[in-house]
């Protein structure tokens, strides 16, 4: 089957499908209006995401009609409905016109035996026959193994077999309580492809802080396909962040996958709104602190040249360097902040503004604004030199 989104990739590229209008919005308190779920999902589109999941359309009311009009909207990218293995379930994505479908069923005993209260031959006669009838529809379909990482390895073969002769295109590999770690992921992501030939989504979760490595760690292994949220959005502690997975693809791997990074911080804070959920300061790749240099060491390295602190520019991701004054700061630093202001100081009257600098922000417990480094240099000047000195 030939799908709009890999027309025009490599073999060996990456895809990205993001999810974070589905699995971010099941983050605990955090719910998209329509209006923002579309204007999610057209960001996605224009920064150049290849899929995205959309929701759940077996939800009805508003979710399905936001799902139906992403849909009418003529995007570029493949969307994606998530569904369990329940024909029911397919049946209302495909009303809704996605071009693609994700068959969700427990594959771990424990999920098997405490949720579903099933087997694991009715697991996989339920998989088989989702997958058979959404397969009659003409979609791409990933079937997703819920809690693979706990999963039972020789039995997790069979399933993914079995899905592939059922007509599956991939199988959504789910570290779905985040238990993974990175040489871990690597040996069961080789081995499961190695044993059934089939395309991996490394689908990982954040509980140990590891989401994004060990989504890195199942690229390096071979799987092809890598779920995302926004800022790591997601059950829990979050899923594999989209701005820290593609920029981590590009700069560490050097696999660019075209995607418009320069809109990562428009993107970022956007979603933050719409979530409720604050953008901190030293979040990777996004967050305000990514460029603000304050270290007297740091700051002059910048200052000469910004490859010694800094892997990539600011502008890659929409951010701006700032030199921050405080604490730390040396008389480089502060040189340059005035010239901001374009005021020139020699390197003897920024290194005696230092000690009063130091102390304000000390007192403050925070770096200096604007306004109060210039009411320091005004005082610094009158006593200097006499006279009133205003910027």
């Amino acid at each position: 089957m030939t799908i709009r989104f890999t027309q025009g990739l490599e073999r060996n590229d990456i895809i990205i499908v993001d999810t974070t209008l589905r699995d971010g919005e099941q983050t605990a308190g955090v719910v998209f209006s329509n209006q923002e779920k579309i204007r999610i999902a057209k960001l996605l589109d224009e920064i150049g995401i290849h899929q995205l999941e959309v929701g759940v359309p077996v939800m009805g009311g508003n979710e399905k009609a936001a799902i139906k009009k992403i849909a009418s909207m003529n995007l570029k990218c493949s969307l994606m409905a998530w569904n369990r293995a329940n024909i029911d379930d397919i049946k209302h994505s495909l009303d809704c016109g996605v071009d693609a479908l994700a068959i969700s069923i427990s594959t771990s005993d424990i999920h098997i035996k405490h949720k579903l209260n099933s087997t694991r031959e009715q697991v996989l006669e339920q998989m088989v026959a989702a997958t058979e009838f959404a397969k009659e529809h003409g979609v791409y379909i990933s079937v997703n193994a819920e809690d693979a990482s706990r999963t039972d390895f020789d039995y997790l073969v069979q399933f993914t077999l079995a899905a592939k002769k059922a007509g599956a295109d991939r199988l959504r590999y789910c570290d779905t309580i985040g238990i993974l770690e990175p040489f871990q992921t690597f040996d069961i992501v080789s081995r499961l492809i190695k044993e059934t030939g089939m395309e991996i989504e490394m689908h990982t979760h954040n509980d140990f802080g590891m989401a994004t490595a060990n989504a890195l760690a199942g690229v390096k292994a071979g799987a092809r396909f890598v779920g995302v949220t926004v800022n790591g959005l997601g059950e829990r502690a979050g899923n594999a962040a989209l701005e820290e997975v593609v920029m981590a693809l590009k700069i560490l791997y050097h696999k660019d996958q075209h995607i418009q990074t320069r809109m990562f911080r428009e993107l970022s804070e956007y979603v933050a709104g719409a979530s409720g959920r604050k953008l901190p300061p030293g979040k990777s790749i996004v967050g305000d602190n990514m460029f603000r240099h304050e270290s007297g060491i740091h700051a002059d390295g910048v200052i000469k040249f910004p490859g010694t602190y800094e892997v990539f520019s600011p502008e890659d991701v929409g951010l701006e360097r700032q030199i921050v004054i405080g604490k730390h700061s040396g008389s480089k630093a502060v040189m340059l902040k005035f010239r901001e202001y374009g005021i020139s100081l020699t390197e003897e009257e920024a290194s005696e503004m230092l000690p009063k600098i130091r102390r304000s922000t000390v007192q403050m417990k925070r770096p200096l604004f604007d306004k109060e480094l210039v009411y320091i240099y005004e005082d610094y000047m009158q006593k200097k030199y006499g006279g009133e000195f205003q910027v």
